[in-house]
């Protein structure tokens, strides 16, 4: 039977797998890790383009409008105001490497 890989799901744990696998410190990882995370903060700003993770996806801002729905609870038709929000598109590579064809 073949060793299952553990796939680390916290912070540190990412960091120690990445520092590894690229033969750095994982005070070395981290950086990269926030210089990242910080370009794609800024990247999705800019609403109209956002910013792209090849073979990830693509992180945006996207403004919603505002809408009429119904409280779940009561039933009672009700107004939601105009906000923005963070979307993910996944890349078709992702799609297929985690779905297959």
């Amino acid at each position: 039977m073949a060793k299952k890989e553990i796939i680390p799901t916290t912070k540190s744990g990412i960091m120690a797998a990445l520092a590894e696998s690229a033969e750095i410190s994982k005070k070395q990882a981290l950086a990269v890790y926030e210089k990242l995370l910080d370009m794609v903060v800024k990247g999705a700003k800019q609403e109209e383009k956002g910013f792209p993770l090849p073979g990830f996806g693509k992180v945006k801002l996207v403004k919603r409008p505002a809408r009429k729905g119904r409280n779940p609870r009561t039933g009672e038709m009700m107004t939601y105001k105009a906000k923005k929000v963070v979307k993910i598109t996944a890349l078709k590579a992702l799609k297929v490497a985690i779905l297959g064809k």
